[in-house]
């Protein structure tokens, strides 16, 4: 049976700065191109008066840069959120619907309601607040490209977990992408709990290990 992995939610102590008239979010997803794990959503508000030098899209920056990058954002933002859909929802919904959901939830998360959200992407999640996409946002806005950090960070992470219950997927190595080596312990041993089932190559592998019919 498919165990259930929950939506886990974590955020920063609230922080108030009533003279901060503009409160723009940038929020962004990673993990919409694996075939196992989570998909991940940061929201941040950075602070105008602490800049953070080196912000870019995660995926342009080395895994040492984005954890150094990763803490100071935490540090020295006004607020962040860090959200997320599992691998039940996104066989659910599917994967844009889920990456949506969890920036929905991030931004839904932080303890006041920005201004302005500016989502990656060309499309919208659903927000009580005006929000803008923007296509590369991480690479143009530091308030996206933060939220991508923390997003990636966090995943990351929560896969290195899973790679110690689950070593014969190499999760650290791959972190759920459907690399040739991931792809081959699918067909050895079968999905777990955190493969999204709806995935192609993850529904191939089911089929493989089912009895031959008679």
């Amino acid at each position: 049976m498919r165990r259930k992995y929950h939506t886990k939610l974590v955020q920063t102590q609230p922080r108030i700065y009533a003279h901060m008239e503009q409160m723009i979010c940038g929020t962004d997803e990673a993990g919409r191109g694996p075939i196992a794990g989570p998909v991940v959503a940061a929201a941040v508000i950075l602070d105008p008066n602490q800049p953070i030098e080196g912000i870019n899209d995660s995926k342009k920056l080395s895994e040492k840069k984005r954890n150094a990058l990763s803490a100071l954002i935490k540090e020295r933002a006004l607020y962040w959120a860090i959200a997320q859909c599992n691998a039940d929802e996104i066989d659910a919904i599917n994967i844009l619907q889920a990456s949506l959901l969890a920036m929905q939830r991030a931004v839904e998360a932080l303890p006041i309601a920005p201004t302005l959200v500016l989502v990656d992407g060309n499309k919208l999640p659903k927000l009580k607040v005006p929000a803008q996409a923007i296509v590369g946002g991480d690479g143009i806005e530091a308030c996206i490209g933060a939220a991508s950090i923390l997003a990636k960070v966090e995943r990351d992470r929560q896969m290195l977990a899973w790679h110690a219950q689950h070593p014969e997927y190499d999760f650290a190595k791959h972190k759920g992408y459907p690399t040739p080596q991931h792809l081959a312990a699918l067909v050895e041993y079968g999905p777990c709990g955190i493969h999204r089932q709806s995935f192609a190559p993850v529904t191939r592998a089911l089929a493989s290990r089912k009895p031959a019919a008679q």
